[in-house]
């Protein structure tokens, strides 16, 4: 027997020592003895499911939006944030492992599916190889959107091939991916009856965002088009029931990996949970949404707060696109059986239960370890979160939402802005608002076709509609302007006298005059609060350097393969 291995390259040593490669257990499952039987191609399959194999998605709650600026930590600053990272860096090594061992899992199923065709019809042998593309596909594409040039293989290779191996321009990479997809396309169903898999739809929009991540703006407009075109997806009626745990299946979810409390395969733990959700309700508010994403948030009659004559700093939350207050908790609202107030003088609030008034633990004056900077997050979380901390949400990938601004944002990078291109982003505005698309009455519809005005727009649109969906980090990383949005500071309350002192003010939470303003790249600039320091304090200065545009290659890889060259400034 030829000794082959799969590629997770620092895995090679492991695979020659201590086992003799020719011995195949006739009581074990392998690739030699395996993929008999129909049962055990789809458990093969299955595990691809694994969200450790989707570490850029499923890692832990919000992964990539920690590096972002929609997010607030305390004074906690991520490496990658910080510009600390290097070769050694463990997340990077991570990553880079996890994802070839999906696409070693795929490869193995296509190598070895042929064994099963005495009893798969040649239609299941074709849609099972199209599955298993489409997961090699996707794995491929988070490998050359964080590492740039990848090695490249869609075999068994030898342990020599594998010494031998170096990296592979990733637009060559990128092509094997379209292909992947197209073949997955080509093979998979529509739609399944009973239990769910990837399907049609699915490769047709990650194949539109493996293009998307890439700039290749032709390629992402088609595909997302063909997805549009199939007429079996579309927007979830109510923007915050969509996100709830309880939204099992809707027809804008085109892809997730499932979860169930019932059978013990939870989302995330509890010490995951507890950050996201206030105090008052046994959380620890560790993480918060920014400043900065709350300025993202238009007023209903379209303008930016700092335009519009709706928006005023002493009631902040009014006259806000409705994502807003499904994002953000707005300040004296009911959130999970208490009244969100997070002033600093509010040292009791109403549990609404019980209509009695409780110890504020929201408020500087109940618990100093409250938000930092007066948010708590409401998308996502519902009383699921509290009961065991417990949560099954789906872990989605990707949903129809998505699609839409995909398609929009090619088609306006391409300059071919259409009535199909505001079709797109209006059906999510109008959904904001609860009305139909054809009642621009109810809803500020876009109809800006300018293409720098409409590419703020759309940039702005895809903050707001994806926040804290780990597509933020994505989109900064392919604009290239992380210099800007990710060397500014995160913002905080401070509890101190001249901050008691505003509580007695309208403008308790912003002063009155500050004036945020967006950047010609739709970053949010703060800088203005400069001029109030009695007013917040800085949890962090984020310190993005130019270099993390691209992750290190991992230096146990290089280590055993020195033909993988390393990314400039590692």
């Amino acid at each position: 027997m030829k000794k082959y291995i799969i590629f997770a390259f620092a895995a090679l040593t492991l695979a020659v020592s201590c086992v003799d490669l020719d011995r195949n257990p006739l009581s074990e499952g392998s690739s030699e003895n395996w993929f008999s039987s129909e049962q055990e191609v789809t458990l093969a399959l299955n595990a691809l499911y694994n969200p450790s194999l989707w570490r850029s998605e499923c890692t832990r709650f919000f992964n990539t939006d920690r590096w972002t600026d929609d997010w607030n930590q305390r004074t906690q600053l991520y490496d990658w944030l910080g510009g600390t990272i290097s070769s050694d860096w463990s997340q990077g090594a991570t990553d880079w492992g996890n994802h070839y061992k999906g696409v070693a899992r795929a490869n193995t199923i296509l190598y070895s599916l042929d064994k099963a065709k005495d009893v798969l019809s040649p239609e299941k042998m074709a849609q099972y190889a199209g599955e298993a593309k489409f997961f090699r596909a996707c794995f491929y594409t988070y490998l050359i959107t964080l590492f740039g040039d990848v090695p490249y293989y869609t075999d068994y290779i030898t342990l020599e091939e594998a010494y031998e191996m170096g990296r592979i321009d990733r637009e060559v990479v990128l092509q094997g991916i379209y292909q992947d997809f197209d073949d997955a396309i080509a093979a998979l169903p529509v739609s399944y009856t009973g239990t769910q898999r990837v399907t049609k739809g699915a490769a047709m929009a990650m194949k539109a965002r493996a293009a998307l991540y890439m700039n290749d703006w032709a390629t992402c407009a088609a595909a997302a088009k063909a997805c549009m075109d199939l007429g079996v997806y579309s927007l979830h009626p109510d923007f915050r029931e969509f996100f709830l745990s309880s939204t099992k299946t809707s027809p804008e979810l085109i892809f997730a990996l499932p979860a169930s409390n019932t059978l013990g395969i939870h989302s995330y733990d509890e010490a995951a949970t507890r950050s996201f959700y206030p105090r008052n309700n046994g959380g620890t508010s560790v993480a918060q949404p920014s400043w900065d994403l709350f300025f993202a948030f238009p007023c209903t009659d379209g303008k930016m707060p700092w335009e519009s004559p709706l928006y005023s700093h002493a009631d902040p939350f009014a006259n806000r696109d409705p994502r807003l207050a499904e994002t953000i908790v707005p300040f004296g609202s009911e959130f999970l059986d208490y009244i969100y107030n997070p002033r600093v003088d509010a040292t009791q609030t109403l549990q609404v239960s019980t209509g009695q008034m409780v110890k504020n633990n929201d408020s500087k004056a109940g618990s100093k370890d409250c938000s930092y900077n007066g948010f708590v997050l409401k998308k996502f979380i519902d009383e699921e979160w509290i009961d065991d901390r417990l949560t099954d949400m789906p872990m989605r990938i990707m949903r129809y939402g998505d699609v839409l601004l995909m398609y929009a944002e090619a088609k306006m990078e391409m300059n071919q802005i259409d009535q199909s291109v505001f079709d797109a982003l209006n059906a999510l505005r109008a959904r904001a608002y609860k009305c139909g698309i054809n009642e621009t009455s109810k809803y500020p519809a876009i109809t800006e076709a300018n293409q720098t005005k409409l590419r703020r727009i759309i940039r702005n649109e895809r903050r707001i509609e994806l926040a804290w969906e780990n597509r933020r980090w994505f989109d900064l990383i392919r604009w290239r302007v992380c210099e800007e949005a990710l060397t500014m500071p995160c913002y905080g309350v401070p509890a101190n006298a001249t901050r008691k002192a505003n509580e007695k003010t309208p403008y308790w939470f912003f002063p009155e005059g500050f004036k945020p303003r967006m950047t010609e790249s739709s970053i949010i600039d703060l800088s203005d609060l400069q001029n109030y320091p009695d007013y917040y304090v800085i949890n962090v200065q984020k310190a993005f350097v130019p270099r993390e545009y691209l992750f290190p290659i991992p230096i146990n890889e290089r280590t055993i393969c020195p033909k993988l060259t390393q990314n400039p400034g590692y």
